[in-house]
C-alpha cells in the first residue's frame, strides 16, 4: 500500500510536469503555415502535443473552441487536424470546476478522467489544457494486481511451508496418539494382561515439549502395567484358590450327601426330628454341591481356557431345555418357537445347554405361577439370536445393571427357596463371552427379555 501510494505521487508528479509543458506549448503562437485557423484551439496546432491531449479556448465574447487530439502528427499533417470534438456538457464541466494554474482531476464522462490546468490568454480569454490520467490509473491497477498476486502467492507459500512445518512438528504427537490408541484397544478387562506398548525413545526426550509428554506417558504406562500385573496376580491367586477349594469340596460334599441319603433309605426307624435334620443336611449339601460346581466352572472360564468348538444343534438343545423347564415348572406357561431348519453353532454343547437352562430357570424362579415364558430362536445371515421373554413383574431398575454380576439376586427369599446361588446369570455371561457372543437384558413390568447373540457355525 505504501509503495503504491508513493508510486502514484511520483506518476502524478510526472504527469503534472508534462501537463505544464503541454500548457506552455499551447500558449505559444502556432508556427506559420500550420492549418486550422479559427476552427480548433490554438494548443492543438502546436508541435509536440501528445495523443489524448485536451484543449479548450474560452474567448471573452463567449466563443468556445474545444478538441481532443486523436493522434500525434508531424509537419506533413494538413487540415483537418486529427481531433475529437468535446461536447458542450463536458466543456461546461470544465468551466464549472474552478480551474487554475494548479493541476486538478476532472471526470469528463466518456472521455474519462483528466488532469487539467487553466491559464489566461493574451486576449482576455481562458486556455484550458488537460492530459488523461488513464496511463497512471492503468499503471497503478497493474501494480496492484502484481502486488496482489505476489501477496497471494506469498500467503500460499507461507501456508504451505507452515503446513509442512506443523506436519513435521506434529509427527511425534501423532506417534504418541497412535501409542495411546493401541493401548486403548487392548483387552485389559479380562484374561492375561500384557501392557508392553511404550512410546519410542526418540519421542521421550525431556528437553522438548513433546518429549516431556512422551516421557510422562511412558511412566504412566509403566505404572499401569505394574498395577495390572499386581491385579492379575491377585485375581489368579483367587481363581486358583476358588478352583482348588471347589475341587476339594466336591468329595466331602458328595460324602455328606451320600450318608444323608443312606440314612433316609435305611430300613431302621429314625426319629422324626433326626429325619428332618438329615433331610435338611441332604438338601443343603445338594445346594452346596451346585454352588461348588458353579464356582468351579466360573474359575475355569476366568482362567481363559479355550472353549471346545464343535458343531452344536442349537435348535435341538433349546427344545430339550424348554421341555426340561416345563417338567420342572408345570405351573408356568411355556412357549417355544424355532425355525424348521436346524440352527447350528460352534461351541461347547454342555456349556451352551447350561446357558439355556440357567435363563429358563431364572425365569421360572423369579416369576409367579401362571407366568408365560416364550423362547424363540432365529438366524439372520450368520447371526443366531436366542430370546427368552417372560410376562412376570420385571426386574427392579436398581438391580438391572447388576443382573450378570456374581451373587446378584433380585428376591433373596424366593432365590434361596428355589436353591438359587446367584451365579446363574454370571455363568451365562461368562459362557457367552467365551463363545464370542453377547448377552443383554431389557425389563419392564409385564415383560422381561434376555437375548443371547452367537455366531452361526
Amino acid at each position: 500500500m505504501v509503495t503504491e501510494l508513493a508510486l502514484r505521487d511520483f506518476l502524478i508528479g510526472q504527469l503534472d510536469a508534462r501537463l505544464h509543458e503541454t500548457s506552455e506549448r499551447a500558449s505559444r503562437p502556432p508556427p506559420p503555415g500550420r492549418p486550422g485557423g479559427e476552427r480548433v484551439p490554438e494548443g492543438l496546432r502546436a508541435y509536440g502535443q501528445s495523443t489524448g491531449s485536451l484543449f479548450v479556448n474560452v474567448f471573452p465574447d463567449g466563443r468556445v473552441l474545444a478538441a481532443v487530439l486523436r493522434s500525434s502528427y508531424d509537419a506533413k499533417v494538413t487540415d483537418p487536424f486529427p481531433h475529437d470534438e468535446i461536447s458542450p456538457a463536458q466543456v461546461a464541466t470544465l468551466v464549472r470546476s474552478g480551474l487554475s494554474n494548479e493541476p486538478r482531476d476532472v471526470e469528463l464522462g466518456s472521455l474519462g478522467e483528466y488532469r487539467v490546468v487553466a491559464k489566461q490568454m493574451s486576449n482576455g480569454g481562458v486556455s484550458i489544457t488537460g492530459l488523461p490520467t488513464k496511463d497512471v490509473t492503468d499503471t497503478l491497477w497493474n501494480l496492484g494486481f502484481i502486488f496482489g498476486g505476489v501477496a497471494v502467492g506469498g500467503i500460499l507459500l507461507a501456508g504451505a511451508l507452515g503446513a509442512v512445518t506443523v506436519r513435521r512438528t506434529m509427527k511425534p504427537l501423532d506417534r504418541l496418539a497412535a501409542t495411546a490408541t493401541r493401548v486403548s484397544e487392548l483387552p485389559l478387562d479380562r484374561g492375561e494382561v500384557a501392557l508392553s506398548e511404550r512410546v519410542s525413545e526418540v519421542d521421550t526426550d525431556p528437553r522438548t515439549e513433546v518429549g516431556k509428554v512422551g516421557f510422562a506417558l511412558n511412566r504412566m504406562l509403566g505404572h499401569i502395567s505394574n498395577a495390572l500385573s499386581a491385579r492379575q496376580a491377585s485375581e489368579s491367586r483367587v481363581r486358583r484358590f476358588v478352583a482348588d477349594a471347589s475341587h476339594e469340596l466336591r468329595t466331602p460334599l458328595a460324602a455328606i450327601r451320600g450318608y444323608a441319603e443312606l440314612t433316609r433309605w435305611s430300613g431302621s426307624e429314625v426319629p422324626p426330628d433326626i429325619a428332618f435334620a438329615m433331610g435338611r443336611v441332604e438338601s443343603e449339601s445338594t445346594r452346596m454341591t451346585g454352588l461348588v460346581e458353579d464356582l468351579l466352572l466360573l474359575a475355569r472360564l476366568d482362567s481363559g481356557r479355550p472353549v471346545v468348538h464343535q458343531p452344536v444343534d442349537l435348535s435341538r438343545l433349546v427344545a430339550d431345555a424348554v421341555a426340561d423347564a416345563h417338567v420342572a415348572g408345570p405351573e408356568h406357561e411355556w412357549r417355544l418357537e424355532v425355525p424348521p431348519e436346524p440352527i447350528t453353532v460352534l461351541g461347547d454343547a454342555d456349556q451352551l445347554h447350561q446357558v439355556v437352562i440357567n435363563l429358563l430357570g431364572n425365569a421360572r424362579t423369579h416369576t409367579p405361577a401362571g407366568t408365560e415364558v416364550a423362547t424363540s430362536l432365529s438366524i439372520v445371515d450368520s447371526t443366531v439370536t436366542l430370546s427368552i421373554v417372560d410376562s412376570g413383574p420385571g426386574i427392579p431398575p436398581e438391580i438391572l445393571p447388576e443382573v450378570f454380576e456374581r451373587f446378584a439376586r433380585g428376591d433373596d427369599s424366593r432365590s434361596r427357596a428355589a436353591g438359587s446361588t446367584g451365579l446363574g446369570l454370571a455363568i451365562v455371561a461368562a459362557v457367552v463371552a467365551a463363545h464370542g457372543g453377547q448377552v443383554g437384558v431389557t425389563s419392564r413390568p409385564g415383560r422381561t427379555e434376555f437375548r443371547v447373540v452367537l455366531r452361526a457355525g
